[in-house]
C-alpha cells in the first residue's frame, strides 16, 4: 500500500511538473538573467525621456531587472557603445545609422523606426538674427561631441557656407541654453522631438526664436535622402509663426547578434508601451508599426521582422 502511494505521489509530481513546464512554454520564452543597457542621450532630451518608461515596460513584459538607462553624448556615442558591447539597445538618428550601415555591414540592425527629430536653430528672441546666413562670424553651439546634433549641425554649416566663418563650441543642450541666456552664444543647434522640454522652459524664461531652414533643403538632401522638411508650428514654442525645418528619423538599434526571441519581445514591448511613452514625451505619439518597419538602409533584426510579420504589416 505504501509503495503504491509513493508511486502515485511520484506520478502526480511528474504530471504537475509537466503541466507547469507546459504552461511556462505556452507563455513564451523565459528571459531570466537578461540584463539590458539602453544608450540614450542627454538628460532632458527626447531619447532619455522615452528610454525611462521603455525600460519600465521591458522589465515588466520580459520579467527581467529594469534595463539600465545610460545618459550619453548622443547618436554617434550610442552607436559606438553598441558596436563595442557597451550597450544593448541604442537610440540613433537615421543619418548616422546610414553611415554606420555602410561602414560596418552586417553588424547593426534595427528594431523600429520610432519618432522623427526636428532640427532647431535657436537664437534669443531679442537678437537681430532672422536667417541662417546672418550667423556668419557668430558663436554657435553644435551639440555634444559624438552626438547626432553635432553631425547634422556640421552638415548644415557646410551647406550654408559657414563652416570656416563661425566660432563653434561643442556643448550639450542645457549648457548651450545657459550660454545663450548669458549672451555667451549667439545661436545653438538641437535635434529633437516636438516639443523639447528644455527649449520650452528656456523659451518661457528667456525668450527664444527658431530660424527658418527652407533654403537648406536641397543641399541637405544631396548629403542624404534621409533628410526631409517639415513645419514646426508657432504654437510649439509660442513663436510668432511657423518655421520650416529639417527632419531626420530615429531608429532603435541593436547588435545583429542579439537573440531573435529577445529582439521580438523588445519590439512587441515597444509598441505595447506607447501610452506610457507618449505621457513622457509627445514625440512618441508618432510611433506606429507601419512606419516602424522603415529602417533602411539599416536592416530590421530578424526577431523584429518576425513581430511585424505576426501583425501582417
Amino acid at each position: 500500500m505504501r509503495a503504491r502511494r509513493r508511486l502515485t505521489a511520484v506520478l502526480v509530481a511528474v504530471l504537475v511538473a509537466g503541466l507547469v513546464a507546459g504552461l511556462t512554454a505556452a507563455c513564451g520564452p523565459s528571459f531570466e538573467g537578461l540584463h539590458l543597457r539602453i544608450a540614450t542621450g542627454a538628460v532632458g532630451g527626447v531619447y532619455n525621456d522615452l528610454a525611462r518608461p521603455l525600460a519600465d515596460a521591458w522589465a515588466k513584459d520580459l520579467g527581467i531587472a529594469r534595463p539600465e538607462v545610460l545618459a550619453t553624448q548622443g547618436s554617434r556615442d550610442n552607436l559606438n557603445r553598441v558596436r563595442s558591447g557597451g550597450a544593448d539597445v541604442a537610440f540613433v538618428a537615421a543619418d548616422l545609422a546610414a553611415e554606420a550601415a555602410a561602414q560596418y555591414p552586417g553588424r547593426l540592425t534595427a528594431l523600429a523606426r520610432i519618432h522623427d527629430d526636428y532640427l532647431h536653430i535657436v537664437v534669443r528672441a531679442d537678437s537681430p538674427y532672422t536667417s541662417v546666413s546672418m550667423l556668419k562670424g557668430r558663436h554657435i553651439a553644435v551639440g555634444s561631441p559624438e552626438s547626432g546634433v553635432e553631425y547634422i549641425a556640421n552638415r548644415v554649416l557646410a551647406v550654408a557656407g559657414l563652416t570656416d566663418s563661425v566660432s563653434v563650441q561643442q556643448l550639450g543642450l542645457e549648457d548651450s541654453l545657459k550660454a545663450l541666456e548669458n549672451h555667451r552664444l549667439d545661436a545653438l543647434f538641437w535635434s529633437g522631438g516636438l516639443p523639447t522640454p528644455l527649449i520650452t522652459q528656456y523659451t518661457q524664461k528667456v525668450g527664444l526664436r527658431l530660424l527658418d531652414m527652407a533654403s537648406l533643403q536641397e543641399g541637405m538632401q544631396a548629403y542624404s535622402p534621409v533628410y526631409s522638411t517639415a513645419t514646426i508650428p508657432g504654437s510649439t514654442y509660442n513663436q510668432a509663426g511657423p518655421v520650416t525645418t529639417l527632419v531626420v528619423p530615429n531608429f532603435l538599434v541593436v547588435p545583429a547578434k542579439m537573440a531573435d526571441d529577445v529582439a521580438e519581445a523588445l519590439t512587441r514591448g515597444l509598441y505595447d508601451a506607447r501610452p506610457a511613452l507618449a505621457e513622457a514625451n509627445r514625440a512618441a505619439l508618432s510611433i506606429d508599426v507601419h512606419p516602424g518597419i522603415e529602417t533602411e538602409p539599416l536592416p530590421l533584426h530578424p526577431g523584429a521582422l518576425a513581430y511585424y510579420r505576426s501583425l501582417k504589416v
